[in-house]
């Protein structure tokens, strides 16, 4: 019961982190993915300029054994998320538009480290979301480190144990919240209970 109860209060502190580091990158991804707005738009969840960076890509796919488009998966959990943000219409406003920070908060973490994949390096990474981060970070080297925090976070959402390997993934955590912001990372490391907890195991 007190390593059952150790693993709880360790998960709650992961969280806590990983919090820290979702809210940052997406912020970052937001911005620097303003530069890509197509004509009169006004943010890069609209559409046309969904279009652009999330263009038709033929894979495929062994699985099912037929050719798919790897970038209608994001493109429609915007469209998806812009859905589930739109005011209903009223009198005042019978066409209501979803608020930008509304439809990027509602937007998973999968779909944010998502889009580092390999599929992604002419289309977002070269143009825009390089500047995100220190000059010369490998994409690839990124896309595996947030990929492994997205799957250490799901492992805890699901209630699994991290008796094991914690304190690798805490280091990945603050390395990646490093890359993005180094104040962020300070604060974060500053006020995080993760590595107290990893001191004292049952």
């Amino acid at each position: 019961m007190q390593l059952y109860e150790w693993n709880a209060r360790l998960s709650a502190a992961f969280l806590r982190d990983i919090s820290h580091l979702e809210v940052g990158l997406r912020n970052a991804c937001d911005r620097h993915l303003q530069v890509a707005i197509v004509g009169s738009g006004s943010h890069w969840t609209e559409q046309a300029t969904l279009t652009r960076l999330f263009p038709v890509a033929s894979r495929f796919d062994k699985a099912k054994g037929r050719r798919i488009d790897v970038n209608k998966n994001p493109g429609d959990k915007v469209e998806r998320a812009r859905e589930a943000v739109t005011p209903a219409p009223s009198v005042a406003f019978p066409s209501p538009t979803p608020l930008p920070g509304k439809t990027v908060a509602e937007l998973m973490f999968g779909f944010w480290t998502f889009l580092f994949a390999d599929g992604h390096e002419k289309t977002l990474w070269v143009p825009y979301l390089h500047k995100a981060f220190p000059p010369g970070t490998d994409r690839s080297k990124l896309s595996q480190t947030l990929t492994a925090i997205r799957e250490f976070r799901n492992r805890i959402a699901h209630h699994e144990n991290i008796l094991r390997g914690s304190e690798i993934e805490r280091r990945r955590i603050v390395s990646a919240t490093q890359m993005l912001s180094p104040e962020a990372a300070a604060h974060c490391q500053g006020t995080s209970e993760v590595s107290a907890i990893l001191a004292t195991r049952p």
